[in-house]
């Protein structure tokens, strides 16, 4: 610390020290300087509750002392007035009082210190947690170019650019292309995850037909669904028919949805089994459900499972990041709907949500 501030800091608390001293001198002057029934020694509250706040808990327990000490200082003191017992009571009540501000404004010094102390330590973590997030994503966004980069390689060394490739070699090719693209999407999951936190989720609100964006997707997991021997079916409520379901949302940010939704019930499927979409109309909301034949969840997992990072313990067979719930949470509220997930019987999880319906949406049928 500079040798100016410092005497600037000396210098303060000697006129505090002073300013202190003089309180104390006026009120003992009021107390022996009149009849002793008048009871000024509450006075002292002053001076104690300033040497509290400046100069911590020895100098409290000093000044409290002190005043003590001068309250009833005029009970021994030789003086021609004969001291009655009611004016040694009020004395004694006022020291009382003394006592009591002395240690009370000791306590909320002391718990005035360890609220500063916690919010010190919460600010400190939070700085750590920042610089944590912002390393991560930046790390998250860097990923995604090698990774690209990658990709189009193999891409290329599929299509033979750089020379005839035999079969079993295409079929590697292949298995590592969709490695990289699974590794690809859950770096975007994340960077995407960070970003709706940092800035929020950001919506371009259009017309969208669920119907359309779920079938949509259903195609592009077809190898994903295959190679687990998965098959996807389509169920539009009570109707036997392919139906319009519109909602005021995000195509795109809609397509995540349901990409992660479907992944999750083919990856959580036993082989061979089956996974089925239902696509439900209603007066209010659109309600899409995603119904898997796997291990289903345990209550204890069932209130977790949209929280960050949350990958669960039950037995279902693949884990993930803990972030494609998450993140299908952040999107289907900030349509405005909900999300929740339940258990199917015998077995079987479906994960369901429901949007609000888009006003006007008989006449986008014809």
């Amino acid at each position: 610390m500079p040798l100016k501030s410092m005497k600037y800091i000396k210098e303060l608390r000697d006129r505090r020290f002073w300013l202190i001293v003089g309180l104390f001198v006026i009120v003992a002057v009021l107390e022996f300087s009149t009849p002793s029934a008048y009871v000024f020694g509450y006075l002292y509250i002053g001076p104690i509750l300033l040497v509290n706040t400046r100069f911590g808990r020895t100098a409290t327990l000093q000044a409290t002392a002190i005043a003590c000490l001068l309250t009833m200082a005029i009970v021994w003191l030789p003086s021609h007035e004969v001291i009655q017992a009611p004016t040694v009571a009020s004395r004694l009540i006022a020291v009382v009082a003394l006592v009591v501000t002395g240690f009370l404004s000791d306590r909320n010094r002391s718990y005035q210190q360890t609220v500063l102390q916690q919010q010190a330590k919460l600010q400190a973590q939070e700085k750590l947690a920042n610089v944590r997030e912002d390393f991560a994503s930046t790390l998250t966004h860097d990923l995604k170019t090698p990774m690209l980069g990658a990709i189009e390689t193999l891409k290329a060394l599929q299509r033979g650019n750089f020379g005839p490739i035999l079969p079993e070699q295409k079929a590697v090719v292949t298995t590592m292309i969709r490695s990289h693209q699974t590794s690809l999407q859950l770096v975007e999951t994340l960077l995407d995850v960070y970003r709706n936190d940092t800035e929020g989720l950001k919506l371009q609100f259009a017309p969208v037909d669920l119907v359309e964006v779920a079938e949509d997707v259903a195609t592009t997991l077809i190898d994903l669904a295959a190679s687990r021997r998965i098959h996807i079916l389509f169920n539009y409520g009570n109707s036997d028919f392919r139906q319009f379901i519109w909602v005021n949302g995000d195509a795109f940010q809609l397509h995540r949805v349901f990409v992660n939704l479907l992944t999750n019930a083919i990856n959580h499927s036993p082989r061979g089994s089956k996974v089925e979409v239902v696509l439900e109309p209603g007066a209010f909301y659109q309600v899409a459900k995603v119904i898997d034949m796997g291990a289903g969840i345990t209550p204890q997992e069932l209130p977790h499972l949209f929280k960050r990072f949350y990958q669960g313990e039950s037995d279902r067979q693949a884990k993930g990041s803990g972030l494609g719930l998450y993140l299908t949470r952040q999107i289907v509220e900030a349509h405005g709907g909900k999300i929740w997930v339940e258990n199917c019987q015998p077995h079987g999880a479906m994960f369901a949500f429901r949007l609000p319906v888009l006003p006007g949406q008989l006449s986008l049928t014809t």
